[in-house]
């Protein structure tokens, strides 16, 4: 038998948020195991696959305060203001933050660069061990404490078991956690766009019957992360267009508006389809990110929600350690349970909302549409609601996002 690996927290998944927390927790003396199935090679893969974060300006503050935006700071774009509109008419909505006081609303970040730059700050980590090729074989959860038996049959030891396996959660299905879901029965298109026009830093959100049109500004001027949903019905033949005829239909939507455009990258894609779990909390165990919630792309929230998720728990996690608690205690679940609960049902809750209304077809859901839009418009404080939430800023905030280490 293997010695057995003891630490404060085992975080089951080193995704994104999973390297987020596992860093958060070490920098305020939480000792952390991190697993992963992938084989290392794979996490640092440097291929360019065409996919893209939005990475909310509070969640960028969360990664200086951790020490990992060194990384990839080099390659981050800003999103200095968010234009919105829907079929035929462009520009209905903007968002224009204050940037010399506040700065850009989010940055855009290669999905490759933010990948490897969070596994490496993980991997740095005093107080952070990373097991890579590895699952859970058997986990055990009781009062005294939490045991997993990986399948090279290596036992470990902690106090608190994190769940931060993505939407197929293992961990959580094995806890019994109850998850209401649906499908929207659309496909996301992922892909990277080079245009002749200079982006000038501007996202662009338009609204189709048939789903969102997005094109996020990327580094250089004249790349922008496209995101385009379509019903699945449709998907197959969209997907199989030549990069022609794909980027000609590309331009229908965009109306020329960034000039001529070519693919950057092969596409990829996914259905989309909404979870939330009843819970995010059991004995010793916490839920992050899309194991405990995943929602439409249309506000582009999704993975900030899970950094969000990160930021809460390090906290709740490492102010309990300093006072004594053991990290699996209830109360200190509890708190993180009332502090997430209630903020991922309302964004979650509202993005499928958003999604409904902008897919309702005629003239009349327009009218409404469009007049919801121009009262958002006219209304400052309304208006400042809306950049808040896109920020990461709504609720009470982690001290990690904004800047400060715990």
């Amino acid at each position: 038998m293997s010695d057995t690996l003891h630490s404060d927290v085992i975080i089951l998944g080193a995704g994104l948020v999973g390297c987020a927390l596992a860093t958060a927790l070490a920098g305020g003396g939480v000792t952390v195991t991190l697993v992963d199935p992938a084989p290392a090679t794979q996490i640092r893969d440097t291929h360019f696959d065409g996919r893209a974060s939005a990475v909310s300006s509070t969640s960028w503050r969360m990664m200086e305060a951790i020490g990992a935006t060194e990384r990839f700071a080099q390659y981050a774009n800003p999103i200095e203001r968010i234009e919105v509109g829907e079929q035929g008419a462009r520009g209905l909505l903007n968002f224009q933050p204050d940037l010399e006081n506040d700065g850009p609303l989010g940055m855009m970040v290669e999905n490759r660069y933010l990948r490897i730059g969070l596994r490496e700050a993980a991997e740095a980590s005093e107080g952070v061990t990373v097991l890579m090729s590895r699952s859970a074989a058997q986990v055990e959860r009781d009062s005294a404490g939490v045991r997993v038996t990986l399948d090279d049959g290596r036992p470990l030891k902690a106090a608190l078991l994190v769940g931060a396996e993505g939407r197929r959660s293992p961990t959580r299905d094995a806890a019994g956690i109850a998850v209401a879901r649906w499908e929207y029965h659309h496909t996301a298109m992922v892909g990277m766009l080079e245009h002749e026009a200079d982006h000038r830093n501007i996202a662009h959100e338009l609204f189709f019957t048939a789903g969102p049109f997005a094109l996020l500004p990327m580094q250089g001027g004249h790349r922008s992360a496209l995101v385009w949903t379509v019903s699945e019905a449709d998907a197959p033949a969209m997907l199989s267009l030549s990069e022609r005829a794909f980027t000609a239909e590309a331009q229908k939507r965009m109306g020329g508006m960034l000039g001529a455009i070519r693919l950057a990258a092969p596409l990829a894609s996914f259905p989309l389809g909404f979870h939330h779990t009843a819970r995010i909390t059991a004995e010793r165990l916490a839920l992050v990110g899309d194991a405990g919630h995943g929602i439409h792309p249309i506000a582009g929230q999704g993975v900030n929600l899970g950094f969000r998720d990160a930021a809460a728990l390090a906290e709740v996690l490492i102010e309990g350690v300093r006072l004594g608690l053991d990290p699996g205690d209830h109360q200190l679940l509890q708190r993180y349970e009332r502090w997430r609960g209630l903020d991922t049902f309302l964004v979650a809750s509202a993005t499928d909302g958003l999604t409904r209304l902008f897919g309702i077809p005629g003239k009349p859901a327009s009218r409404i549409r469009r007049f919801g839009i121009g009262m958002v418009k006219r209304i400052a404080p309304l208006k400042d609601v809306f950049m808040a939430e896109a920020r990461g800023e709504s609720g009470t905030l982690p001290k990690l996002l904004t800047g400060q280490m715990v």
